[in-house]
């Protein structure tokens, strides 16, 4: 069970992704995770990496795609695995199916999980964080107690730059520009699977889960 997750920011893939983890005993894997465990073990790809993040450039997409297929030939991934945030773009697809096909492998599901803008705005918009111990609220769906007050610690709750409606509009935007070309990739694959991500999160999983059995 091989599953890349593709969704906006804010769609819930991530959590979508640990559940899927949880329930078919498969790892939840990253780039940021892989990249900080090859950096932290010293490895020459870990090195190699290192070398550009500190020059304050991007990590090669060849780079990229070997530290993921080192991650995914490894002994927990031998019931499959779940990908998030990569690939991100047509090269790093191409260049992991490549990878994959030398070993008679191949992608077996993406898994898109559509919100539209309006909605990932909302969300997005709506989250309030507490500045000194960091519990998060939403000003809507899990609204403190008092308005602007943290329920935990009694201070004040901010909204993250992250979170401000022109911030995710960029964000928006930028992904739609890369995303939209792979999720076109994969259907041409025949591998994409659309999943409301309007709905609740229970709904949301059941509909994933009914996919992969």
């Amino acid at each position: 069970m091989k599953i890349i997750m593709l969704g906006a920011p804010g769609a819930g893939k991530g959590t979508q992704a640990d559940m899927i983890c949880n329930k078919y005993n498969v790892p939840h894997i990253s780039t940021g995770d892989i990249f900080r465990a090859n950096i932290k073990n010293g490895t020459e790809l870990g090195q190699k990496a290192k070398g550009y993040m500190d020059a304050g450039e991007l990590v090669p997409d060849s780079l990229v795609v070997d530290l993921v297929i080192n991650r995914i030939h490894q002994d927990d991934c031998a019931n499959g695995y779940v990908l998030d945030g990569f690939p991100r773009t047509i090269p790093q697809a191409e260049a992991l199916d490549a990878a994959l096909a030398e070993s008679g492998e191949a992608v077996d599901y993406a898994i898109n999980v559509d919100v539209p803008d309006e909605n990932i705005v909302t969300r997005m918009s709506g989250r309030r964080a507490c500045v000194k111990c960091g519990a998060t609220y939403h000003v809507k769906y899990n609204a403190p107690k008092t308005e602007g007050i943290c329920d935990n610690c009694g201070s004040e709750l901010i909204q993250r730059d992250d979170d401000k409606p022109e911030t995710v509009l960029n964000r928006l935007s930028v992904y739609h520009e890369q995303t939209q070309p792979l999720i076109d990739y994969y259907d041409g694959k025949g591998i994409v699977k659309n999943i409301d991500g309007t709905q609740d999160l229970e709904t949301v999983f059941a509909d994933i889960t009914a996919i992969l059995g």
